[in-house]
């Protein structure tokens, strides 16, 4: 019977011991201030045509399918753009949490590129944007010596690099700037500088939950004023469809490649010459 009563008395003890440490853990839990992580600002790798920050998943696969039509200013002599299509295919891999490497081939003057974006700082508490970088090289495979004897292999290539601030205002607004610097080892008009500083602005505004209206600008500071080329303005909407994100847009840029659509804009919004397009992008 002692040993029944002892028993009894020990077990009744432990029992009362682990729930008042437990009591004190969940009571340090809540003192203890907890790191709240906001959700990417942007669904997709580009707002329009402007990088956003979000990055590739460590070992995720992504493919980028850009398809940009003729301008639709030509009407029915080209079905409004569609026989004058320039495609983009793109690899994207996310080798580790802050880094993804990119690899392309845009139809339009037949471009190779190579890309990088790499993550600086998440937003949270105590952190109030996203920081990433960006950097890409592009080489125009259009270029023979045939055309141009004098030509160079290091004409064929031009640069981008760029810092991606964002920020997640509203649980349906996010915005972003993007300081840029391209450098064009040939440029298309003679009195055009090499070296062009430039500033991107872009935001996305939800409507659904899958579902929102975007919206991006690049300024090029370093623009000659006897340019015929523009500043690219694009509009467009993403449309989630559970396993890829599907972008619908229209812009006054063929290209999709950063040095082509931020120094090359061919189109003019005020004249209604301007491409429609899409992005569908799917990730493995």
């Amino acid at each position: 019977m002692r040993r029944i009563i002892f028993t009894l008395l020990v077990v009744f003890s432990l029992g009362k011991a682990v729930a008042q440490e437990n009591e004190l853990l969940n009571q340090l839990e809540t003192l203890t201030p907890q790191k709240k992580y906001s959700q990417p600002a942007f669904k997709a790798m580009k707002i329009v045509n402007l990088q956003s920050t979000k990055l590739a998943e460590k070992g995720d696969m992504y493919m980028y399918v850009s398809h940009r039509f003729g301008s639709v200013k030509d009407g029915l002599d080209t079905f409004f753009g569609l026989d004058n299509a320039n495609t983009k295919i793109q690899l994207i891999y996310g080798l580790t949490k802050y880094l993804q490497l990119g690899l392309s081939r845009e139809s339009l003057r037949k471009t190779y590129a190579g890309s990088m974006k790499f993550k600086i700082f998440s937003q949270q508490d105590g952190m109030p944007v996203n920081i990433a970088g960006y950097a890409t090289i592009n080489l125009n495979s259009e270029l023979d010596k045939e055309r141009f004897p004098s030509l160079k292999y290091e004409d064929r290539l031009s640069y981008a690099t760029q810092l991606l601030i964002s920020r997640k205002m509203t649980n349906a607004l996010s915005i972003e700037l993007a300081p840029t610097y391209v450098r064009q080892n040939l440029v298309h008009e003679p009195f055009q500088e090499h070296d062009q500083l430039a500033l991107g602005m872009g935001g996305r505004i939800k409507v659904s939950k899958r579902v929102s209206f975007n919206l991006d600008y690049v300024y090029n500071f370093s623009r000659s004023e006897l340019s015929v080329f523009k500043n690219p303005l694009s509009v467009g909407m993403d449309i989630e469809t559970g396993g890829h994100v599907f972008q619908l847009l229209f812009t006054n840029a063929q290209s999709t490649n950063e040095p082509g659509f931020i120094s090359n804009a061919e189109g003019n919004w005020a004249e209604g010459d301007v491409f429609f397009g899409f992005n569908i992008v799917r990730v493995f």
